[in-house]
């Protein structure tokens, strides 16, 4: 195998966020080093989101075992997605595989992922046979998503798919190019384009630890794919403000027949009060909405770093700069 050190270009990267994986890390490198048999060099990015364990004692000690295996410290926790954005950046390899560290996504699917590749994909995702893993709530509210993405966002995304893939070194330079900050990993793989093609793998239960999602930062992320790729809920609001108007016109027209016909009536206190209630409850979702894209056009303008890199293990810009001693 290619000396890594000697070699400026890995065949592949393997892209790793990890946040609180200490547990996770020896068994995931046992089973994935193995499996990277397929590539003639490879190197391994684990990008620690701010973990708060002992997950960069464990990259340090994987390190010194293995000088592929590097790491980046975020400064805090800056989100997974910002995670991969930053493994993107860091990769040398002239492919990228990215996979999470919990072993849900097997390493010996790499090398189906690498036989596509070299059949000349660019873009080749790993597609789940079965959500058995999850539970029933997450599986119909994943459903219900793909759904409302499916009708009213701009671009498709496979079903299925996730931020488990192989993507070639022409696609991760253009995933390099979208520097937005309410990053949708999903939709910018789509996004970018490129020969693409699913391969299905099976998921496993995870080797350790819990699921760091939670249902209420499952619907934030899966909102931000909804409003990173589409002007949908913006155009809605036309359309219901169109369709209260219209409302509004008959009701006048109702109450203009009704004086000249019956006389004045007494209107009544309960039906102005829900009126009154109804109206501003639209106005305060249609401004929510509005508040939602504004916001997120303040974060772009501010100009902000994606992240910040506290610390860089096995960093082989500074290991080049060492003499040959200094790398003993």
């Amino acid at each position: 195998m290619t000396d890594p050190e000697n070699d400026a270009t890995p065949e592949l990267t393997v892209i790793v966020p990890v946040f609180n994986e200490s547990e996770n890390l020896r068994p995931l490198v046992e089973r994935l080093v193995p499996a990277l048999a397929c590539v003639g060099s490879f190197e391994v990015i684990f990008v620690d989101d701010g973990s708060n364990d002992d997950t960069m004692a464990a990259l340090r000690a994987l390190n010194a075992a293995d000088p592929r295996l590097r790491g980046l410290s975020f400064s805090r926790n800056f989100g997974k997605e910002v995670a991969i954005a930053a493994g993107v950046d860091a990769a040398r390899g002239r492919g990228a595989v990215i996979m999470d560290a919990d072993l849900q996504h097997p390493p010996e699917a790499i090398a189906a992922f690498v036989a596509r590749w070299r059949e000349g994909y660019q873009n080749i995702y790993g597609v789940r046979r079965s959500r058995d893993t999850d539970t029933a709530a997450r599986r119909w509210l994943t459903d219900r998503f793909y759904h409302l993405f499916g009708a009213f966002g701009e671009i498709e995304l496979p079903k299925g798919a996730g931020d488990f893939r192989l993507l070639d070194r022409k696609a991760l330079d253009a995933l390099k190019g979208l520097r937005e900050r309410a990053r949708f990993s999903k939709g910018l793989y789509a996004w970018i384009g490129f020969k693409s093609i699913g391969v299905p793998f099976e998921v496993a239960e995870r080797h350790s630890g819990v699921s760091k999602f939670s249902y209420r930062k499952l619907t934030r992320f899966a909102f931000d794919g909804i409003v990173s790729f589409t002007t949908v809920p913006l155009r809605a609001w036309t359309y219901v403000g169109a369709v209260i108007a219209a409302l509004a016109l008959l009701n006048a027209v109702y109450y203009v027949l009704e004086t000249l016909i019956w006389g004045v009536s007494v209107p009544g206190f309960a039906s102005l009060i829900v009126s009154i209630m109804f109206f501003a409850g639209v106005q305060l979702i249609s401004l929510g909405v509005l508040g939602e894209y504004i916001g997120r056009v303040f974060a772009e303008v501010k100009g902000r770093p994606l992240y910040v890199v506290a610390e860089k293990i096995g960093d082989p810009e500074h290991r080049a700069s060492l003499s040959p001693g200094e790398k003993a």
